[in-house]
């Protein structure tokens, strides 16, 4: 009998997606609204069995990125016209949504969300305590400072949201089949280089089994997806934790138009139904689950209660809803929910597995998040690449590292929490660290460094008088290391600083062919000598910014490749998969082979020449070359380059010479008034310089032109190289937006952070999108791209407005500076 007719599974799909909770059955929905119909989706057992059912469904639209909120707005819109597009009820009820602050800090903070949602567009007012109380009229207000009102959030049903978005799917030609598990995914080497999917083995409940070819395979198997990842060497770091609510009976006072309402200071949230309460929250200290897996017949199922895990929030709400204390508990929800390591849901396609996409981890925040994950993910695989800036979702972020199980069930302790802990700028996660370290770990320790973490590595973000105060005393005001750090700044600035900047990933690229093929993939000319580096942009087809990075040509066929922390998996992967299988071309991440130590300030060329033999003089060394040199018994290669705005050079130096060219320098550097500095200082001097961050200034939706980098692309050679085309014709369009500078004048005890709105004229035109206090300046200063609706941002338009920046509802002048407010000809970096 054959299998397959039997069971109605093709044996061949163009995509297969694994999971039929609601991601999976919105990234079904979507590429079929896209036009692509061969389709198969498998449900282990029913649609909407595993975490979707017993959510919550609440379905609020701002997040801390412009791009993230976009998705989330985009969720909104979707499901208020489902109904009509799929004929079945959704229970999408646009009510609204509260939070409100019982603290000074939790009020600053709320008002910071709502000057971000106006620069997003999202309808957001701040109102007081009586307000509130009106909207939300069964809750205490007495013990509250204010809260902020949503209009356009709301709430859903998940199942209903779910089959609606499968029967849209199934109308366009999806083929949805239940109860049918995955048991193997196949790949092969791809004629591109590398391994790619091939499709994969699946057996049902009735004892059938069979295998589907697919060209694409889609992992949205929810709290399993970590388990099918593993079955073809994908890392899918999340971990499940369990995740309480409780439903009364009906209340008095309690009506189906009540808005949402969170009570984050009590780690609480609320909503209507049935004429009762929905009560549940987010303890600080979670309860990890599943360690031993996931049950594979987990469906329809929840845990055992567990009223001491659920006291924190119970004492909460007794607090903000008095009623609670006589009311009717009708049902007590134990679901566990998957979560990553950094509270942000997971999509694109796995660095590991080429056509192997993931869309899984959300945190508790799938059914805001599905409609937008879905389309995005979408819109990913139909065109190969990302079509909006998905960095802070994409699976990318992550490394082969944080799939440790160990590790995983530790942060994720924390990071259910996260949803409602204090959002205090500089914000670190303190489980399960230290994780990746410095050979100089134990020295910068000894000496007062404040750790941070940056792909998982423990970074110096300053240096504080002794170990015993190297600690962050958080506020949206000024903390208590900036004076530390300000010390650093100047240091550099006046004299000498030492930077670890070990957490730099870097790239070998080596072959006969190394050139032609990096001429193709990067923005700037790399035919440059041996011995030369290269700063350049790594662009998508849009001409928005995928990377940048600095390129050094060791010799004809090798170049290194120094890129940001945060980007290793990301980079290497974009990268190695431009690479044209019949070129003579590798590449090898040696980011473990190296320290890097960065000499920076206007004595540090007289600090190293103290330890060297080398000829560190302007003419022998100029910026911009690199060598190999001695320090000490060592020999390193040094790079003068500087992302500081200093005369400086960058040591890579072979880890097991790391800490002796260290106390080397430090040995010699006393004279010289050598200190240690941290990334809180670097930030704070790349700002001031005006240079750029990727993640920050450059990201995918941004374009050289709008980010005054255009003297980096090669256009006015006929080399090809990837988004030239794109660039060809945006050079002849109107620039609507343009990176500036802005300096708040007269602010000297105020602080940026980033992500305030920025006026011009009194009207929102863009945000900031870096900040730091600049020392050396005496004032706060940040970077942001200042938008004109109306035509070209040029040199009339970013000048002639004025300015201010929106600090919690607070406006401070600001000054626009369309160069680099210290140093603007680069005469000390190249002195």
């Amino acid at each position: 009998m054959d299998q397959h007719k039997s069971t109605n599974i093709p044996r061949h799909a163009r995509v297969v997606i694994v999971g039929g909770g609601i991601v999976g059955c919105s990234v079904a929905y979507h590429l079929t609204r896209m036009g692509w119909t061969d389709v198969v989706l498998l449900e282990q057992g029913q649609l909407s069995c595993g975490t979707t059912w017993h959510a919550a469904g609440l379905v609020g639209q701002l997040r801390a990125q412009e791009s993230m909120t976009k998705l989330i707005r985009y969720s909104t819109a979707l499901y208020a016209e489902l109904e009509a597009d799929t004929g079945l009820a959704t229970g999408w009820k646009q009510c609204g949504s509260l939070s409100v602050a019982r603290t000074a800090e939790r009020m600053t903070q709320l008002k910071r969300t709502a000057a971000v949602a106006r620069a997003y567009g999202v309808a957001c007012d701040v109102i007081g305590p009586n307000a509130a109380g009106e909207l939300w009229p069964v809750m205490r207000t007495d013990d509250l400072l204010g809260a902020v009102w949503l209009p356009g959030d709301g709430k859903a049903n998940p199942t209903d949201l779910t089959q609606s978005l499968a029967r849209g799917a199934r109308t366009r030609g999806a083929r949805i089949v239940e109860n049918t598990r995955v048991t193997a995914v196949h790949t092969r080497q791809a004629a591109t280089g590398g391994r790619e999917v091939s499709g994969l083995a699946w057996r049902n409940k009735d004892g059938d089994e069979g295998t589907i070819d697919a060209e694409i395979v889609v992992n949205c198997a929810g709290q399993w997806a970590k388990a099918i990842g593993r079955l073809c060497g994908v890392t899918v770091p999340l971990h499940s934790a369990e995740h309480y609510y409780i439903v009364t009976e009906p209340l008095a006072g309690v009506h189906p138009d009540l808005p949402v309402m969170r009570d984050p200071d009590g780690y609480i949230y609320f909503k209507e139904e049935v004429g009762g309460l929905v009560m549940g929250g987010f303890e600080p200290n979670a309860k990890p689950w599943g360690m031993a897996g996931i049950p594979e017949n987990f469906e329809f199922q929840l845990l055992p209660d567990d009223w001491d895990q659920f006291q924190i929030l119970m004492e909460n709400a007794l607090h903000r809803v008095p009623a609670l204390e006589t009311a009717q508990v009708r049902q007590f929800y134990n679901g566990p929910e998957s979560f990553t390591p950094d509270n942000n849901f997971m999509l694109g396609e796995a660095p590991e597995l080429r056509h192997f996409f993931v869309g899984a981890g959300f945190n508790s925040m799938g059914i805001a998040s599905a409609g937008g994950a879905g389309m995005a993910l979408a819109e990913w695989i139909v065109a190969g690449e990302p079509t909006m800036d998905l960095w802070p979702v994409d699976i990318r972020r992550f490394a082969r590292f944080n799939g440790n199980d160990t590790w995983l069930h530790d942060r994720v302790k924390e990071t259910l929490g996260l949803h409602y802990a204090m959002p205090w700028p500089n914000r670190e996660l303190d489980t399960a660290r230290p994780f990746r370290r410095s050979p100089l770990y134990s020295q910068l320790k000894d000496d007062g460094a404040c750790f941070g973490s940056k792909m998982g590595w423990e970074r110096a973000n300053f240096f504080a008088p002794s170990p015993a105060e190297a600690r962050v005393d958080y506020a949206f005001g000024q903390q208590n290391w900036l004076p530390w750090s300000g010390a650093e700044h100047r240091a550099c600035r006046e004299g000498v600083a030492l930077f670890d900047m070990t957490s730099f990933s870097v790239f070998l690229v080596k072959g006969r062919d190394a050139e032609a093929v990096l001429q193709g993939i990067v923005a700037n000319d790399v035919a440059v000598p041996p011995g030369t580096t290269v700063y350049t942009g790594l662009l998508n087809e849009r001409g928005g910014y995928e990377s940048d990075f600095t390129l050094c040509r060791l010799s004809d066929d090798q170049y290194l490749i120094v890129t940001g922390s945060a980007q290793t998996t990301r980079d290497f992967d974009a990268i190695e998969k431009l690479i044209p299988a019949n070129r003579h071309c590798t590449l090898v991440d040696i980011t473990g082979r190296h320290a890097v130590l960065a000499v920076m300030g206007p004595r540090s060329r007289a600090l190293l020449q103290s330890v060297s033999k080398a000829d560190w003089s302007n003419e022998a060394f100029a910026f911009g070359q690199s060598r190999e040199v001695d320090i000490g018994y060592a020999t390193v290669r040094a790079t003068r380059l500087t992302y500081v705005g200093e005369l400086g050079w960058e040591l890579y130096v072979p880890v097991e010479f790391a800490v002796g060219v260290y106390e080397t320098l430090h040995a010699a550097g006393e004279p010289f008034g050598l200190v240690n500095a941290g990334y809180y200082a670097i930030d704070s001097l790349r700002i001031e310089k005006g240079y750029r961050a990727w993640g920050r200034e450059l990201t995918p939706d941004v374009n050289p032109f709008e980010a005054g980098l255009e003297f980096a692309c090669k256009l006015k050679t006929d080399v090809p190289f990837r988004g030239r085309d794109a660039l060809l014709t945006l050079r002849d369009q109107p620039v609507r937006r343009r990176l500036a500078i802005l300096t708040a004048d007269g602010a000297s005890d105020r602080m940026l952070w980033g992500g305030e709105a920025i006026l011009r004229n009194g009207v929102p035109v863009g945000f900031v999108s870096s900040a730091a206090f600049g020392h050396t300046l005496g004032r706060p200063v940040a970077m942001g791209y200042i938008n004109n609706p109306d035509g070209a941002a040029d040199v009339d338009y970013l000048t002639g407005g004025r300015y201010a920046i929106d600090v919690a509802g607070e406006l401070l002048p600001a000054t626009v500076h369309l160069k680099a407010p210290y140093d603007p000809r680069s005469g000390r970096v190249k002195g």
